[in-house]
């Protein structure tokens, strides 16, 4: 929204200045020495053009300085002895747009083409004509206009490339601390988490060997550990994301509803519409809707079955994960972490989403990524 409002503001702002000068000119023209002939009405057109034409030297830098170079030959042929002021203002366009060669060629091409324009005009011999030029045009204003257009254009350049160096020093430190949290988590939690696991296997183990019931606090414990080992290599997983090591995407899904599948739950994924390429922040969006879903359908749900359906849009990726568990309409879920975490994902790409229990029993979580926006 700011950078159309700058927009709109630069436009405002070329359009006053075209004006104005086109009014400086005109009114240069009606009270200075002029041929007196016919040629005066075209001369005024060509003053009035030259001075309009700037409104479009933000879009087309390179035409408005042709078109006002030629006005200001024109207008010198018609025998109107104005400043192409029009033409310093199309040179600075130009040279703050990057074409310094075709502004160079240009200029010397004016520069040559005004004496004879002045001398074509009848009000000066050969001489007079020369110095005529000179004037009109202002070569020291000339060489100003450029030098003054080239150097805002080094000075943009130079804050664009020190935007870039710190976003990528930005990009560089949080990847550096994300590596750190992913050390400081392995080291003082894998080791406890894993002498958790393996205690509490070996004290159920033994419990069923010597023909003992195994406590159900045991048992909780041991279950306890295992999530708690799935979820931190997860985490770690999450938190070394980076360049060099693509995240899942939509090409994995697959993958993963077959691993749920694999633990009991009878899992199917259906995919619908012209498969095409999405962006990668859309794919691996949806691949981890999938997987905090199928993982909360395994731990909460008391489910059977669970349905994915992927339907490629033109414009954007539908997601939907269904499941036929204890939830029910008049059961409303408490949002954890899980759903924070999806919605906030949803909400970044511009997309919406939908987590509820269904009409028929179950719960569903639905989702709609735009695909132009993340792009």
């Amino acid at each position: 929204m700011n950078i159309g409002r700058f927009r709109v503001r630069a436009g405002v702002r070329d359009r006053l200045i075209a004006v104005g000068v086109a009014a400086a000119l005109l009114v240069t023209g009606l009270s200075g020495r002029h041929s007196g002939t016919g040629l005066d009405l075209f001369g005024y057109v060509l003053l009035v053009v030259g001075g309009l034409a700037l409104a479009a030297g933000r879009r087309a830098p390179v035409a408005v300085l042709a078109v006002t170079g030629l006005c200001a030959v024109g207008y010198q042929a018609a025998g109107f002895d104005v400043a192409a002021v029009a033409f310093l203002f199309a040179v600075y366009a130009a040279m703050r747009a990057g074409h310094r060669l075709v502004t160079v060629t240009v200029s010397v091409a004016v520069l040559s083409a005004l004496p004879v324009a002045a001398l074509a005009s009848g009000l000066h011999d050969t001489g007079e004509a020369f110095a005529q030029a000179r004037g009109a045009l202002q070569i020291a204003w000339l060489i100003a206009a450029g030098a003054a257009g080239e150097a805002l254009r080094q000075a943009e350049q130079r804050a664009d490339e020190a935007e870039r160096t710190r976003e990528e020093t930005a990009r560089r430190r949080a990847g550096e601390e994300r590596l750190h949290i992913a050390r400081e988590l392995h080291d003082s939690l894998t080791h406890q988490i894993s002498v958790i696991k393996v205690q509490s296997e070996a004290a159920a183990h033994v419990a069923r060997k010597r023909g003992e019931e195994v406590p159900q606090a045991l048992l909780a414990i041991r279950e306890a550990g295992r999530e708690a080992s799935r979820e931190l290599r997860a985490t770690l997983e999450a938190l070394r994301d980076d360049d060099t090591t693509p995240p899942p995407g939509l090409d994995h899904v697959t993958e993963l509803v077959e691993r749920a599948g694999g633990t009991g739950l009878e899992t199917k994924l259906t995919i619908e519409g012209e498969r095409h390429d999405v962006p990668a922040a859309v794919g691996r969006t949806v691949y981890r809707i999938v997987q905090e879903s199928l993982t909360n359908i395994a731990r909460h749900a008391d489910a059977t079955t669970a349905a994915v359906r992927i339907d490629y849009r033109p414009d954007a990726v539908a997601l939907q994960v269904d499941d036929n568990g204890k939830a029910t309409p008049d059961t409303a879920p408490v949002p954890g972490m899980g759903l924070l975490g999806m919605r906030e994902r949803v909400t970044a790409l511009g997309g919406h989403l939908r987590a509820a229990p269904r009409g028929e029993g179950g719960f569903t979580v639905q989702a709609e990524l735009p695909v132009e926006r993340a792009s």
